[in-house]
């Protein structure tokens, strides 16, 4: 009865000896496989990250500075404290927009706006002198007469009207030529700046397509 018993238990004993053998290496195999899967998926998730870093990189650069499309003239005003005056500076930006601006668009030898739609105004909170000439405080209207080689800036009292359609060179109360300066780059949109220059003395400068004029003036 042993003997018959222990016939039995022998190979029963190997095949469970085996069994865990084949177990072990399959746990092995198993587990080298969870590892290197692991390790693609780590991978493919970091490389992930840095794509959808370097494209929200570059989504941002390339929206911080939009091109100016807009075909409209934008209205805009500029503000500056020189000494105890306030200066201010309202009026409208057109675009280039690849047309011929001097000589073209705005012809030589006429008064112009200076800007669009509505007269550009100049306004001033104190007494100033601009082309060796006082002006009092107010509110002005800036007109200009392009040339090739020379502007006339113009400081006109009637600021209330549309482009210079109403405007009569009896309201004058500066005409001062000035020497327009070729800029490098092309300025797009018209803008004025009010730039402060000491104390008590400022410049009204405008700049469009490649030409800048200057304005100097000195608060009283």
């Amino acid at each position: 009865m042993n003997c018959a018993l222990s016939s039995i238990s022998w190979p029963f004993f190997h095949l469970v000896a085996h069994f865990k053998k084949i177990t072990n290496k399959f746990m092995k195999s198993a587990f080298h496989i969870f590892v290197f899967t692991t390790a693609i998926v780590f991978t493919s998730c970091q490389s992930k990250k840095e794509t959808d870093a370097h494209n929200h990189e570059s989504t941002a650069s390339s929206t911080t500075a939009p091109a100016d499309t807009l075909k409209k003239s934008i209205p805009k005003e500029e503000h500056l404290q020189i000494g105890s005056a306030h200066v201010m500076i309202k009026y409208h930006a057109p675009a280039v927009r690849g047309r011929t601006i001097w000589g073209g668009l705005v012809p030589y030898g006429d008064v112009w706006v200076a800007g669009a739609h509505s007269a550009t105004t100049f306004e001033i909170d104190k007494d100033f002198i601009a082309g060796e000439k006082a002006i009092p405080a107010g509110k002005y209207a800036l007109f200009t007469i392009p040339q090739r080689d020379k502007w006339t800036i113009i400081i006109n009292t009637n600021w209330d009207q549309h482009l210079a359609d109403e405007y009569d060179q009896k309201e004058d109360l500066l005409r001062l030529d000035v020497t327009p300066e070729q800029l490098q780059n092309t300025q797009e949109r018209l803008k004025y700046s009010i730039v402060s220059k000491g104390a008590s003395d400022g410049s009204i400068e405008f700049s469009w397509e490649k030409i800048k004029v200057a304005l100097p003036f000195t608060i009283k």
